[in-house]
């Protein structure tokens, strides 16, 4: 598996679910510690989104020809 394969499949997924994540921390009214680290848990998925979303696999081969 490539590194732009792992991207798609992986790293930019679990970006957008550290977004959502940080979200609920921040929502949340149970832990300080989540609320306290909810901003930076959804900036760190931000810019992984940012970063792993514009890294896109290349095209299969099977793909070209039809």
């Amino acid at each position: 598996m490539t590194f732009r394969q792992l991207s798609a499949r992986y790293l930019e997924p679990g970006s957008i679910w550290l977004m959502v994540l940080g979200i609920v921390f921040l929502c949340q009214p149970w832990s300080r510690f989540l609320h306290v680290y909810g901003l930076s848990v959804t900036l760190v998925g931000l810019v992984g989104f940012s970063i792993f979303s514009k890294i896109k696999p290349l095209p299969d081969d099977d793909q070209e020809r039809a």
